[in-house]
């Protein structure tokens, strides 16, 4: 647990220091933060492509999971679900603040698989690069949005902690080819994000969780019949 642990403090001490100066970064200043943290959410997306689409034994896959997912996720809405929940547990504009800060910290392939790898292999780098990330990404938002970004600290800490508990209890069941098809499709989605904070595209990540199940049940339907 050593990477969340980490990983909530930067979060922590970004927001703080991001409220404390919230007079002192000027739009532009922020503006330049979000194209640099939008830049690196797309680069680390597509690294997490690169580096394992060519250990895929499903090619296919991600593109199944990608579409299926997607639908899945409009027709329920999960990201209008989620703004209506940040609405009711916030006041004004830092609803939208927490519904940016939560998608950030803990929609991603960094915060997905890094208490995956944490738990498994004892391997906190994921970890350790997000939370970098989170440090600057909490600061410029708390330079906006205020000192209660504090909040979403705690519901990564609680994301990532879930994760890092099932991998421990599903160790065994979380195989090779799973993680490598599950890092592909989180890779996407990551990448989606980056496209999001860069204005290029509204994606709505969060409609699109879903496509992350459907390698994890694919790789487990497969197993059973190897």
């Amino acid at each position: 647990m050593i990477g969340t642990i980490v990983n909530t403090c930067t979060i922590l001490t970004g927001s703080v220091i991001g409220s404390i100066f919230k007079k002192g970064i000027k739009e532009e200043q922020q503006n330049a933060l979000y194209t640099a943290m939008g830049l690196a959410a797309a680069g680390l997306g597509i690294n997490a492509i690169v580096q394992n689409m060519p250990n895929s034994r499903y090619p296919v896959l991600f593109i199944v999971s990608l579409a299926l997912g997607s639908l899945i996720g409009t027709t329920i809405n999960i990201d209008r679900q989620f703004q209506k929940l940040t609405e009711k547990l916030s006041v004004g504009q830092l609803s939208k603040g927490l519904s940016t800060g939560i998608l950030l910290f803990c929609i991603g392939t960094l915060s997905i698989l890094g208490p995956i790898q944490s738990a498994l292999y004892g391997d906190h780098t994921y970890l350790f690069t997000n939370a970098t990330l989170d440090l600057v990404t909490s600061m410029v938002l708390a330079s906006t949005y205020g000192i209660g970004m504090v909040l979403s600290a705690g519901v990564l800490f609680c994301w990532q902690g879930l994760i890092y508990a099932a991998a421990l209890m599903l160790g065994n069941f979380m195989t090779g080819d799973m993680m490598t098809e599950l890092s592909i499709v989180g890779g996407f989605l990551i990448a989606s994000s980056g496209l999001s904070i860069l204005n290029i595209k509204d994606c709505k990540t969060m409609n699109m969780l879903p496509s992350l199940a459907i390698p994890v049940l694919f790789c487990w339907v497969m197993g059973l019949f190897s």
